[in-house]
């Protein structure tokens, strides 16, 4: 038994990155195939939709309120000021918004590392 503890220890995070890449490649495949015969307004649809998104949603507070790394080092109040920020600014301009709001944020962390 402690062999195999032993010999999975660092294999842990590499079943864990398969799984999720065969799970969300699995998920494409399955869209590729059907994307002609789908209906779009189906409840299948809206389901997978719901799903990915709660998916982002769910990464995003996770990077957020538990990051890992370097990310770690930056207060908790920084990181959500900083996000507010950025949704700010992405809901500032209807018609251009993703990349001023990445950027936002991108110019604000690297600035908080620079000046600390």
């Amino acid at each position: 038994m402690n062999t195999i503890q032993n010999t999975l220890s660092g294999w842990g995070l590499w079943i864990a990155l398969v799984g999720a890449c065969l799970g969300t490649y699995f998920c494409r495949a399955i869209g590729v195939t059907l994307s002609q015969r789908i209906n779009q307004d189906s409840e299948i649809f809206r389901w997978l939709a719901a799903v990915t998104y709660a998916m982002v949603a769910a990464l995003t507070v996770r990077l957020i309120v538990m990051p890992l790394g370097l990310m770690a080092t930056v207060p908790l109040w920084i990181r959500i000021f900083i996000c507010i920020l950025s949704v700010a600014v992405m809901m500032s301009k209807p018609t251009r918004r993703l990349v001023p709001a990445l950027l936002t944020g991108t110019i604000l962390m690297v600035s908080y590392g620079v000046i600390r």
